[in-house]
């Protein structure tokens, strides 16, 4: 006699027990009925990587993550509910921590109303039933001896799992405090391990968006502890894939393509990174923070001043976006840093001209700025390696017929021809010219190298170079 086929049911209960991204998709409803759920590929990459950690594969996992991208929701809060049931783990114990003990509580009721659900108890309320005698909102249990309790991070003594998960342990606000960073870093490097229940089988998962480079996430990968890094920034960057252990790496392969475009589509990132501001979108969404102070400039050593003084000499240096963009990403930016050099030794940046285009565009704004800056400022252009630059700065040159134009190659990486021009700016001998492009100058300044954009930094060290050089302008000399 054939066998009937399986319910309906019985294969959405068999596909959550075999995958944690898709128990998510049929849990979704319990936690967030007044919202669809919206699925994006790095949530296959999280569950994949937590559930190494249920499968023993690995037992400490560092995960980075733009905020907004389910990362709470999928570690803090239907992980720990399907291994209790779907997987058939119910003494399992969880310390959840988060910067605040309010967060922390938040997660641990969402925990509790999804394994407290009816949609759960009828599929597997045969092996987890809630006590009781401990069910309040910091800490619940269920017969099999399972729990999970939510700590703030900073304290956890008389906790102790399986597992410690670790949501975020700094706010956006606490992150700029030394005395605050510290000492939740130390928290996690001398309280949190000791609160494991099998020190060489329970795990820690911290799952956070960088937000200064002496975060945990920075303690982590500077003393190399041997976490698992799942690095995800919200645009992509190629030099910075992101490959891991279990067989992981990044599907993406444009640069600048987006990490979850259903829910934060291109024009919600560009209005979310123009308010947010160079350092917060380096950290927070490119999880690669910078000191807010500056890396190799700080905002502190420019002042900004009303004009220049006479008899100042200046240099126009363009940085040329260096390829075109592929379809469906924005290109690169083409930066034009006009700096000047006074009598008095004192260097000038008076203007920046910048556009995020391509060809004719960006001919068009050289020569418009060469036109505007007029014959008294110098044009300085960079010439790329081979023909093809050869080419292009023998063109752009022609371009400029009537002005001042001069294109050499640049020698050395971006940071060591900075590195002169970042020496006087500390010594305080740069000044900026008051203007609309200052705030977007100094934040792209203060955040280099670490910044997604180098431009403006590698125009001012084009003009500082064409400045201090003894070489007299004349014809091209290309061959």
């Amino acid at each position: 006699m054939q066998k009937p086929p399986p319910s309906l049911r019985a294969v959405r209960k068999e596909l959550a027990e075999r995958k944690l991204a898709q128990f998510i998709r049929l849990a979704w409803p319990v936690i967030e009925p007044g919202q669809p759920y919206v699925h994006g590929w790095h949530i296959d990459a999280v569950c994949e990587h937590l559930e190494a950690i249920t499968y023993g594969h690995i037992s400490r996992l560092l995960i980075n993550v733009p905020p907004g991208t389910m990362k709470s929701l999928a570690a803090g809060v239907f992980w720990p509910a399907w291994e209790w049931g779907p997987k058939n783990r119910p003494s399992t114990r969880y310390v959840a921590a988060s910067h605040s003990q309010k967060l922390a509580i938040r997660d641990n009721l969402r925990t509790r109303r999804l394994v407290a659900s009816d949609w759960y108890q009828e599929l597997w309320g045969d092996r987890v039933a809630l006590t009781k005698d401990q069910n309040v909102k910091e800490k619940f249990e269920n017969e099999a001896t399972g729990i999970r309790e939510a700590v703030a991070a900073g304290s956890i003594t008389g906790a102790r799992g399986d597992r410690v998960i670790i949501d975020d342990p700094l706010s956006v606000e606490d992150a700029g405090s030394e005395k605050v960073r510290d000492g939740v870093n130390e928290w996690f490097l001398e309280a949190v391990p000791t609160r494991l229940n099998n020190p060489d089988r329970s795990a820690i998962v911290v799952i956070m968006q960088r937000l200064h480079e002496r975060d945990v996430s920075g303690i982590i990968l500077a003393k190399e502890l041997g976490y698992e890094h799942l690095m995800l920034p919200m645009e992509f960057e190629p030099e910075r894939r992101c490959v891991t252990s279990i067989g992981f790496k990044d599907i993406r392969t444009d640069d600048g393509e987006l990490l979850f475009p259903a829910r934060f589509p291109r024009h919600v990132v560009d209005r979310d990174k123009k308010v947010m501001g160079s350092y917060a979108v380096a950290g927070q969404f490119q999880q690669r923070p910078a000191p807010r102070e500056g890396g190799m400039f700080k905002k502190g050593w420019f002042e900004v001043v009303g004009a220049a003084p006479a008899n100042t000499r200046w240099v126009r240096h363009w940085d040329l976006a260096a390829s075109a963009a592929k379809q469906g990403s924005n290109p690169a930016y083409t930066a034009g840093v006009k700096l000047g050099r006074a009598p008095d030794g004192t260097f000038y940046v008076g203007h920046v001209a910048r556009v995020q285009a391509e060809g004719p565009d960006v001919r068009r704004l050289i020569k418009n700025t060469a036109g505007q800056d007029g014959e008294e400022v110098e044009v300085s252009l960079p010439q790329d390696p081979g023909q093809a630059g050869k080419v292009q700065a023998r063109d752009l040159v022609a371009m400029l017929a009537g002005f001042r134009a001069h294109a050499e190659p640049e020698t050395g990486d971006k940071v060591t021809r900075a590195e002169p021009f970042a020496a006087q700016a500390e010594a305080g001998n740069v000044k900026l010219i008051r203007g609309d492009w200052n705030d977007a100058y100094l934040e792209e300044l203060s955040v280099f190298p670490a910044g997604a954009h180098k431009d403006q930094v590698d125009a001012s060290s084009g003009a500082f170079g064409r400045l201090m050089s003894k070489r007299p302008y004349g014809m091209l000399n290309v061959v």
